[in-house]
C-alpha cells in the first residue's frame, strides 16, 4: 500500500491517541468521517496499523527494576534454540525477547519488582535454562526516550 500525508497525518494522530473517536480523527485531519473510517480500514487490512493497545505505567503498579541482558547460548546443547523460546514463555519478567547477531544468541528486556526479584530470577530460572553459557546484564538507569516514530523512516508518495 503506497501512504500518502493523509495516511500518515492518519497515524500520526492514532500513534499519539489510539482512544480518539473517528469522528474526532476526521476532524483532526480535515475528512469526513466515512472517508477517514475507510482509510484506517485500509490501512488494518493492509497490515500497517497491527492493533491497538494501553500503555502501563511500570512504576505505579511497583515494577521498579529494568534490565536489558545478552543471553549467549552453548550451541552444543540438542534443541538449544527451541528450549529457550519454551521457557521464555514461563517467564512474565522477560518483556521482550529478540534474536541477534553478534557476540550473543538473545536479547532480553526483563522487568522486576526490585534488585532482589531481579537477581532471583537471573539465578533461579535464566541461568539453569539449559544450554544457557553467559549471560550479561546491563542496568537501565534512565529511558531518554521510549518510542520513535516509524513513520519519520517512511517515504510518501
Amino acid at each position: 500500500m503506497q501512504l500518502d500525508l493523509i495516511d500518515i497525518r492518519i497515524l500520526r494522530h492514532l500513534t499519539r491517541n489510539g482512544k480518539m473517536t473517528n469522528n474526532e480523527l476526521a476532524e483532526a485531519v480535515s475528512l469526513s468521517a466515512s472517508a477517514c473510517f475507510r482509510r484506517v480500514k485500509l490501512l488494518e487490512e493492509a497490515g500497517i496499523i497491527s492493533g491497538y493497545h494501553c500503555e502501563i505505567a511500570a512504576k505505579a503498579l511497583g515494577v521498579e527494576f529494568e534490565a536489558l541482558v545478552q543471553v549467549s547460548m552453548r550451541t552444543d546443547v540438542e534443541r538449544w534454540h527451541e528450549n529457550f523460546v519454551q521457557a521464555l514463555n514461563d517467564w512474565p519478567e522477560v518483556v521482550t525477547a529478540r534474536v541477534v547477531s553478534g557476540p550473543c544468541n538473545y536479547v532480553l528486556t526483563v522487568r522486576a519488582r526490585d534488585l532482589a526479584h531481579y537477581s532471583d530470577f537471573v539465578v533461579n530460572r535464566l541461568h539453569k535454562s539449559p544450554g544457557v553459557m553467559s549471560i550479561n546484564s546491563n542496568i537501565v538507569l534512565a529511558t531518554l526516550k521510549q518510542a520513535g516514530s516509524l513513520l519519520d523512516l517512511v517515504k510518501i508518495g
